[in-house]
């Protein structure tokens, strides 16, 4: 297919070449030759009239702008394809044309075709999270005790480590791999219904034809042909806007934390890489612009595909049309979205000196809730979420770490004095004390990502 170039711009040529114009006429040109040989196979058609059908099932062969322009006035690509087809193989033998074809509909031929060029734009993805989950278990391995502010509704919060939340970017990634993987092994289908969805052209046959058919293509054999039952189908296409959205909250992190001012990870550098027309200064995080533009058009693609599930009697009138028209968008778009997070995640420049000085610039106050916890013995609960409430707000007004507005208030308690040592406060207030949290949850759950 041949994309608009603001599309061009988001989607490498890797991304949407499963779906362009060759891939996509040469997946239906497979279907009919696949047809060809499993009628052979069942002895409803010759095996030469199937040899000389399969041999001209070549997309080279034909003027594909005339088979575009053709299925405009025919409503389906299929019909041109097939009365194209046909011609070809009447070049060569009259006994052979007239069985291309034979007991299949056009939405045989598109959805299986689109099945085929999904397959392979899943296996492409497939591979592309492979890299992206590789790169990032390792990153979270070496920045297991690496602290850094965890952030709640967009404001400091606690210390969490980096390694921790490495980890779960990536948790969600594995288990979308695996349920997409799962939905593309039953909605990956072979679609074989024949004008009604009947199978009445195949006979007796239809079921060794399509036992054939599907292993031939690789694809999963269903139950019954799903003209108008879009079920498992879709279940692909809400598996992989799930993903989306999981690389999108990747790319959101990714990008707050790449703005100067927090500047804890940013984008390798390479020349002409997220440079500025005007601002030669600039790094723009683009593989972050990827990830969020993709996440961002996602939930309209996959909304379009949901509203089309009402489709009329036994084929869709509109409905299936513009399910095909929007399909492939939205796998180019998320193999798209893993691979520019892959290329970033292959070398990402981290900083952990300015993730401590994030921490430091706080005087402490992230450290609020585990100091109050220290002094509720003393205190009761209540009592020290008061102190500490009031020890903060000095702290954030005038600028003194609470480390030593909290010290200063245990020495001016007699009962706090003898209940609570420096030491104590010393800990509470230690960035890889507070870690110790962050790193059991680490070390319990790397083991099973490593293995899913």
């Amino acid at each position: 297919m041949s994309l608009p170039l603001f599309d061009r711009f988001l989607a490498p040529v890797d991304a949407a070449a499963p779906f362009d114009d060759i891939a996509l006429i040469q997946a239906m040109f497979d279907f009919e030759a696949a047809l060809a040989r499993a009628q052979a196979a069942a002895g409803m058609i010759p095996a030469v009239s199937a040899g000389a059908i399969a041999s001209v099932c070549k997309a080279e062969l034909y003027d594909l702008d005339a088979l575009a322009a053709a299925s405009t006035r025919a409503g389906s690509l299929a019909i041109p394809l097939v009365k194209e087809l046909t011609h070809t193989v009447s070049l060569y033998s009259a006994e052979a044309s007239a069985v291309v074809h034979k007991g299949s509909t056009s939405q045989d031929v598109q959805d299986t075709a689109m099945a085929l060029c999904t397959r392979r734009s899943l296996d492409a993805l497939d591979a592309v999270l492979a890299r992206l989950i590789a790169s990032l278990l390792d990153l979270a391995e070496q920045h297991a005790d690496t602290p850094m502010l965890a952030r709640t509704l967009m404001q400091p919060a606690q210390v969490t480590s980096f390694g921790l939340k490495v980890l779960n970017w990536t948790a969600p990634l594995v288990r979308c791999r695996t349920r997409l993987r799962d939905a593309a092994s039953r909605g990956l289908a072979l679609q074989l219904g024949g004008a009604i969805g009947t199978q009445a052209g195949l006979g007796l046959h239809a079921g060794a034809v399509s036992r054939h058919m599907a292993d031939a293509l690789g694809l999963a054999l269903p139950a019954s042909p799903w003209h108008t039952q879009r079920d498992e189908w879709l279940r692909v296409a809400m598996e992989a806007g799930v993903l989306a959205g999981c690389l999108g909250k990747i790319g959101t992190d990714l990008a707050l934390m790449a703005q100067v001012e927090v500047g804890e990870l940013s984008e390798p550098a390479a020349p002409g890489r997220g440079g500025s027309s005007a601002m030669p200064h600039k790094r723009n995080p683009v593989g972050a612009l990827v990830a969020l533009a993709v996440a961002q058009r996602t939930p309209h693609r996959v909304a379009a595909l949901l509203g089309a599930m009402g489709q009329q009697h036994e084929r869709g009138l509109g409905t299936w049309q513009a399910e095909l028209a929007e399909w492939p968008g939205l796998f180019i778009g998320v193999h798209a979205s893993a691979l520019a997070l892959a290329d970033v995640f292959a070398a990402p420049d981290v900083r952990p000196d300015r993730m401590r000085r994030n921490i430091d610039a706080l005087h402490g106050l992230v450290f609020a809730e585990p100091a109050a916890a220290l002094l509720a013995p003393a205190l009761g609960k209540a009592g020290a979420h008061t102190l500490l409430e009031q020890l903060s707000g000095d702290a954030a007004r005038d600028g003194h770490p609470l480390e030593g507005l909290m010290l200063a208030a245990v020495q001016a308690d007699p009962a706090l004095r003898k209940a609570v040592d420096a030491a104590a406060v010393k800990r509470v207030f230690d960035p890889q004390v507070a870690l110790a949290a962050a790193r059991r949850q680490f070390d319990e759950r790397l083991p099973a990502l490593r293995a899913a």
